[in-house]
């Protein structure tokens, strides 16, 4: 184990507050049933295993017990044993580490208080649904069919807006579209779905709002409807070019009333509807 590592470790650990640490602690009672190993050792041996690319709880025990001399340091008394370290991941409560990971995220990216004091505003769960294409070379993997010359993998997820972290995830060939994927996730009533235009699905979105979830995409061009009702805009909102009421009115079209927004950020070239 390079002693640079170590010494990054020690670093890393310095940004997190032992006496939120141990207030975490006290408030989830996670030391209880620790079997020697509080939690303060179990995240440093988390944090040392995705530091140095453990495979194994034993790389990682083995890893700690190298360090010997330093781990004291790092304020461990020992380093775990791998059936010790098992039996914590399996039966130690995730409260403590989820607490820990949102005041950290809030202390260091002091960006995600806004996003999150946003998400609060809104009351309603938000999630954010897209796909990503990964390249892969087509001579390695054959069965990763996307172009003639070219292989990719398409992951599929779905974004917590609050959280910023990702709640459903799918993966699937290159060719696959984007609704096909997007039918097989499911989302609680009430809440809402931001999706671009890959996801306009006139039966899916129908299927949405039939379960009570709301909805937030771009239409397509060209697409026909009908003005239903044209809200007033507040005037300090000078980026909201209209706001309507409108019906669709297309063949394959939900015949229900939807919302329709036309705005200019100013960082913007172009009207996004």
């Amino acid at each position: 184990m390079p002693p640079t590592k170590v010494t990054l470790l020690a670093q890393l650990l310095q940004l997190v507050d032992r006496e939120l640490v141990d207030k975490l602690i006290s408030k989830h009672n996670a030391n209880k049933h620790s079997k020697g190993i509080g939690s303060w050792s179990h995240l440093l041996s988390m944090i040392f295993l995705q530091l140095s690319g453990c495979s194994s709880l034993r790389d990682v025990c083995n890893g700690l017990r190298s360090t010997t001399g330093n781990i004291n340091h790092l304020g461990a008394l020992r380093a775990p044993c791998r059936s010790s370290l098992s039996y914590l991941n399996k039966h130690r409560k995730e409260g403590f580490f989820k607490d820990l990971y949102f005041e950290l995220l809030e202390k260091l990216e002091p960006s995600l208080q806004r996003s999150r004091a946003q998400a609060r505003q809104i009351k309603r769960k938000v999630f954010i649904m897209d796909a990503s294409i990964i390249p892969l070379c087509l001579s390695l993997f054959d069965w990763a069919k996307f172009r003639t010359k070219k292989g990719a993998l398409k992951l599929h997820a779905v974004l917590d807006y609050d959280t910023g972290l990702p709640q459903y995830a799918s993966l699937s060939d290159g060719k696959t579209s984007d609704i096909t994927a997007g039918r097989d996730f499911i989302f609680p009533a009430g809440s809402v779905v931001v999706v671009n235009r890959g996801y306009v699905d006139y039966d899916w979105l129908d299927n949405l709002d039939s379960k009570g979830v709301f909805f937030v995409t771009r239409i397509k061009q060209a697409t026909p409807f009908d003005l239903s009702e044209d809200y007033n805009l507040n005037p300090k909102q000078e980026w909201i070019e209209h706001d309507w009421n409108v019906k669709l009115t297309g063949d394959t079209a939900s015949k229900k009333n939807q919302r329709n927004f036309a705005w200019y950020g100013s960082m913007m070239t172009r009207t996004i509807r």
